[in-house]
């Protein structure tokens, strides 16, 4: 991958995956991905089987939110795949102005994935099933090597700060208008979740926990935390710690690490071409995995 850091992204060959890998492989790529953050496979001839199998080798894993009630179908015949593409139910594009427009432009904002549920998520894995003849790059970027160059008066600033992080805030800032209420339904299934600012990644260097799902500092005053975050995404995703993943074929998958990295998809426009992602997302199971619980809260310090 191309990044100031050789450490951060890596495109890894010689994995078949035709076939379940053994216990041994997996301890290899894991190994891989904890060291890179963000690892690429190309042409791995997953389908949607394989890759919730291949996910569920990794550890447990997330359900799709059901955001327009539990009666309504999704394009995925296995809750285990998030739809990451810009295409309907009937496979034709999303339609400008309609509330699943609004919802994706949230996903080009810089964001962590699930940092809006109280059990985070380790790991996302996004196969591609069809990609546009140009574009729908997918940016990362390393909130290891930005947190180890912030200022030590900073890093003493922010070490106990806990952030509640709100789904609905990001699509509010993506879509002011639409989702300046939200339904019932989006309600129910996400409601906000608290985790600190600074945690640890597999290997115990610190990390910022940090996404545009990041609403406030609990105990802050409003307007200042989000002043603070909007700070720090910015320190993050300066260009010399990002770089942007190219997608070349389809079964081209990429893994990344959400408590090491952010990511950002190409936004949506009216010049854009059909894009079918699919997305695995695996629960965290480390010391981190359920943030804070909200009942200790009250007693926060203020700013």
């Amino acid at each position: 991958m191309e990044s100031d850091d050789s450490s951060f992204g890596a495109e890894v060959s010689g994995v078949d995956f035709s076939v379940s890998p053994l216990d041994e492989q997996i301890i290899e790529t894991v190994t891989i991905q904890n060291k890179y953050a963000v690892t690429v496979y190309r042409n791995t001839g997953l389908d949607d089987a394989r890759h919730v199998a291949f996910s569920f080798q990794l550890g447990d894993l997330e359900r799709c939110p059901k955001f327009s009630g539990p009666d309504v179908p999704d394009r995925f015949s296995s809750p285990y795949l998030f739809d990451a593409g810009n295409m309907d139910m009937d496979g034709n594009l999303v339609k400008k102005g309609t509330r699943r427009w609004a919802y994706n432009l949230g996903n080009a904002l810089w964001h962590t994935d699930s940092s809006f549920n109280q059990h985070r998520s380790k790991y996302s894995m996004l196969l591609a099933h069809e990609l546009p003849s140009i574009g729908g790059d997918t940016g990362f970027c390393d909130v290891r090597r930005a947190y180890a160059d912030l200022s030590q008066e900073k890093k003493d600033e922010i070490a106990e700060l806990v952030v509640e992080h709100d789904l609905w805030h990001s699509r509010k800032l993506a879509a002011p208008e639409e989702f300046a209420k939200q339904t019932v339904h989006e309600l129910a299934a996400k409601q906000p979740a608290f985790h600190r600012l600074v945690t640890e990644g597999p290997d115990g260097r610190p990390t910022l926990f940090i996404a545009a799902h990041s609403k406030c500092i609990v105990g802050w005053p409003e307007e200042k935390g989000f002043k603070l975050i909007q700070e720090l995404i910015a320190h993050c995703t300066q260009p010399k710690y990002c770089f942007a993943m190219k997608w070349k074929n389809v079964g081209d998958i990429v893994w990344w690490d959400n408590r090491q990295s952010m990511h950002r998809a190409t936004t949506f426009s009216d010049q854009m071409e059909r894009r079918d992602m699919r997305r695995t997302t695996i629960f965290d199971d480390g010391p981190h995995a359920y943030g804070v619980d909200p009942n200790t809260l009250t007693n926060m310090p203020a700013a």
